[in-house]
């Protein structure tokens, strides 16, 4: 694999980062009631490919040193996925569940049954569901080695096809399915489907293992198809867009109601995942970027996990300082509550992985890896490890 590549996809790390962050940031801004719709559209509509982009990211990672026909591991290959996920996830769970106990002075979360859920639909914080539908993911990993086999034999007809039911799939869970059944397990099963059902990223996960795996295809593809891929962007964006307006003006929706219609898992929201990815793809592997915009990227992705992790807790005191302060959530505001979760996450991750150098156990239990300690040189002397 190119270095080019590798860069590209830590860029689009990067930038799926800053749409997270994004997102959480439009919710906060409905504090004020008189919120700025357009960058209201800003924070939560052109940033809904950011969660579908990951597990196309995941997938590209994981199948693209993957030999389809050799023999696959699967007990070595889980027991490193759990290490690096469900680890991290469990503590970061914990850790968010007694800052909630803390501040409110509430304990019912820890009933069995409160427990059981937040745990398994991932309910501990906002982000942290994406970590639950990976691992579901990653445990069906021999299940899509075999898809991922037979898709290509076909890849263009085989995804096509893949996208359409992704669409029809997404449109029943969406607007469809309610959970209204006279039992309780299934209601709740139902009602965190969001949660954990890898069928609502199937295609976009899929996609970027079959592009790992023809790269070189994918490359071609790519370079030869950069306008149409620019004009197909372009269209999504004004779809997307236009539902949202159409919501608003004509609906008469609330922007809330907006964005919980318009999201990545509606028609257009899919196509949009699927262009955006295209695009980044294409943008990121062949323009020349500028050397401060690499570099910024290149940081926010290297760090986007422990930034996924730590984001919301930063963003709780942050809006908690605002809301103290008197300030409401005006455009100036929603700009520099942004800003400052990037700034502030991005410096505990560093700090995370500063002292996850010293205190490897801080880093495998809050990252799943552990940190590579430094070592200290004698005076006068140099040691070699070629």
């Amino acid at each position: 694999m190119s270095k080019q590549r590798i860069q590209a996809i830590e860029y689009i790390r990067g930038i799926a980062m800053l749409g997270v962050i994004g997102i959480h940031t439009g919710a906060y801004s409905l504090a004020n009631p008189l919120v700025n719709v357009h960058l209201f559209a800003c924070f939560e509509i052109l940033t809904r490919f950011s969660v579908p982009i990951f597990f196309f990211v995941s997938a590209f990672g994981l199948f693209h040193k993957q030999d389809l026909s050799g023999k696959f591991d699967y007990r070595q290959f889980m027991s490193r996925r759990l290490r690096a996920v469900l680890l991290p996830y469990l503590v970061w769970s914990l850790l968010y569940m007694l800052h909630y106990t803390w501040i409110s002075g509430d304990a019912a979360i820890w009933k069995p049954q409160l427990l059981l859920q937040y745990i398994a639909f991932g309910l501990a914080s906002y982000q942290l569901y994406f970590l639950v539908i990976l691992l579901w993911f990653y445990s069906l990993m021999p299940l899509w080695r075999v898809a991922v086999r037979r898709i290509s034999a076909n890849p263009l007809r085989s995804l096509c096809l893949l996208l359409l039911l992704q669409i029809a799939v997404n449109y029943y869970s969406s607007y469809i399915l309610t959970p209204n059944f006279s039992n309780y397990y299934i209601n709740v099963a139902i009602k965190h489907r969001l949660s954990y059902w890898v069928v609502h990223y199937l295609f976009i996960f899929i996609l970027g293992a079959v592009c790992a795996v023809h790269y070189r295809q994918f490359l071609h593809y790519l370079k030869n198809n950069r306008p149409a891929i620019r004009w197909s962007l372009l269209l999504s964006v004004t779809g997307m867009l236009g539902y949202y307006y159409f919501l608003l003006y004509s609906r008469g929706y609330s922007p809330e109601q907006a964005v919980n219609t318009a999201h990545q898992l509606s028609p257009i929201g899919v196509i949009y995942t699927l262009t955006a990815t295209l695009y980044l793809c294409s943008e990121f592997t062949f323009t020349a970027l500028p050397t401060g915009l690499k570099k910024f990227l290149s940081a926010l992705g290297r760090h986007s996990y422990p930034v996924y992790l730590v984001h919301p807790l930063v963003m709780y005191h942050l809006i908690d300082g605002i809301a103290r302060s008197g300030k409401l959530m005006t455009a100036p505001v929603t700009i520099a509550f942004f800003t400052l979760t990037i700034a502030v996450s991005m410096a505990c991750a560093v700090l995370l992985e500063k002292t996850g150098q010293f205190i490897p156990l801080i880093s495998l239990l809050l990252t799943g890896s552990l940190g590579k300690a430094k070592i200290k040189q004698p005076v006068g002397k140099t040691h070699s490890l070629g």
